[in-house]
């Protein structure tokens, strides 16, 4: 039974996403690679990706397509974990991005679901005379305007510098001469010698709803300069499109170095000779060799409503202990930063039940601070971190499985499998919309193996729940629909 209704859900959802996309490429079903689907595609097109591991530094060719794993269909975030670009064995070593979209793409480019890792950037002339960089380890974007998001950026570096190379940076991601929108991406472990997580040279962009963690700028090089923002790198302006940092989570990045007026600078963010619209962050933990976590060099920009440490200036800024969840970033129940964020009702998180925040946003409907808050609020990824600036503390899946519950949507009971991979102490748990625990169904220590259990949900009224499974330092949660 479960597989026959699998199979007709997926034919299902298949059918429909045919029909609303002009055609869609498969990988590696029709095509080997991505590369080689994106070389057949054609401006509205979507190249869909299997779950599995693609040793490619793909180019978007100026195409305006859809490039997405199977993330797409549910939003199930392992498909992000388990469909991975990994741009370390590069054709051409001065070409080693993951991914380049540079000739022109616009906001209909589409980036999502992947894990992108091992880029080690792109040598690339700058657009506005200051020399050649390596930059880009991740992604590298100019002249060129998409979006990415709900992709996990990670152990990504442009660090390399060699003969006739000024510096390098963008660690997960670099951006020059556009209007890009970096949405809902966990971006982490990424290195630089400026901007370690992102560097916006020359733009007007848009990010919003990431988590930007443990991303570090150095002196990589000996005699080569840096230029600080160990998180966010900013510089200059892109004609007249304001740049907007918005519900992000900044925490754990780090600014060291030499060379440069900027070198050791903002820790968490670096703005110079520019400015940019920053509301509702949290931006804390973040650490540097000069100066505070935010450096603004020849900047008036404006921060109202974030959660800053040490404080800093503006409208409804805060400086306390953000609190977060021992496994992970989401706010706990006392964080000071639920309903936190601006008032204005543009701002307001997603509406669960009348006038409460959809979880994983907390309280109120009004704008929690950080990631998990917003109108673009939602889950995502697998990983867990137990404190800020400990990278010991962060652990991927090694096995551990949950998986989607069946039937889905039910009525009025569902199974729940999951595998433990080794002998540990297993939490399970139910959820309403708001993030209310509805039951615990399972709560002791187990051994290795296969497991099921059954939710019955004849108690309570239609709607969308969630379950969550802990198992020692790994945590994962799935949705599930009550349809009576």
């Amino acid at each position: 039974m479960r597989s026959l209704f699998l199979t007709i859900s997926t034919t299902i959802l298949f059918s429909s996403f045919n029909l609303l996309s002009p055609a869609t490429l498969k990988v590696p079903e029709d095509y080997s690679t991505i590369q080689a689907a994106i070389n057949a595609s054609a401006n509205g097109d979507t190249v869909l990706v299997a779950s599995g591991t693609y040793y490619e530094n793909i180019n978007f060719l100026g195409k305006n397509i859809l490039l997405t794993s199977y993330y797409i269909f549910n939003e199930d975030v392992s498909y992000i974990s388990n469909t991975i670009i990994n741009g370390s064995q590069p054709a051409h070593q001065d070409t080693a991005s993951c991914v380049l979209i540079v000739s022109g793409e616009d906001s209909t480019a589409i980036l999502q679901g992947f894990t992108l890792t091992g880029g080690t950037g792109t040598k690339w002339l700058d657009e506005h005379g200051a020399g050649t960089y390596v930059e880009g380890g991740g992604i590298l974007i100019t002249l060129s305007s998409p979006t990415i998001k709900n992709n996990l950026i990670i152990n990504n570096e442009a660090i390399r510098v060699g003969s006739g190379i000024t510096s390098a940076g963008g660690g997960g991601i670099r951006v020059g001469d556009g209007n890009p929108h970096i949405i809902n991406n966990v971006i982490m472990s990424n290195s630089g010698m400026y901007g370690g997580a992102i560097v916006l040279n020359y733009t007007g962009a848009v990010v919003k709803n990431n988590i930007i963690y443990n991303n570090e700028v150095y002196q990589a090089v000996m005699g080569v300069s840096t230029f600080g923002g160990g998180g966010i790198w900013v510089l200059a302006n892109f004609g007249t499109t304001p740049k907007i940092i918005e519900n992000n989570i900044i925490v754990g990045n780090s600014s060291s170095g030499s060379g440069s007026s900027a070198a050791g600078k903002g820790g968490g963010i670096l703005v110079w000779s520019t400015s940019i619209q920053a509301k509702n962050n949290i931006i804390w933990g973040n650490t540097q060799t000069t100066g505070e976590q935010i450096a603004l060099i020849g900047s008036s920009s404006s921060f109202t409503y974030n959660l800053i440490e040490g404080g800093f200036t503006g409208t409804g800024n805060i400086d306390a202990d953000p609190s977060f969840e021992a496994l992970g970033f989401y706010l706990s129940d006392s964080s000071v930063c639920i309903d936190a964020g601006d008032p204005d009702p543009v701002y307001n998180d997603p509406e669960g039940s009348p006038g409460m925040g959809m979880w994983p946003a907390k309280g109120t409907i009004r704008n929690d601070m950080g990631a998990y808050g917003g109108p673009l609020s939602k889950e995502l990824g697998e990983f867990t971190i137990s404190s800020v600036g400990d990278e010991e503390s962060f652990y991927f899946p090694e096995g551990i499985k949950l998986e989607q519950n069946y039937p889905n949507p039910f009525n009025p009971s569902t199974k729940i499998l999951y595998t433990i991979t080794h002998s540990s102490f297993v939490t399970l748990k139910v959820y309403d919309i708001l993030g209310k625990e509805i039951t615990t169904l399972v709560n002791e220590p187990l051994l290795k193996g296969d497991y099921e259990a059954e939710f019955d949900g004849s108690k309570l009224t239609s709607g969308i729940y969630f379950y969550k499974l802990l198992s020692d330092n790994y945590v994962e949660t799935k949705k599930m629909v009550l349809m009576k």
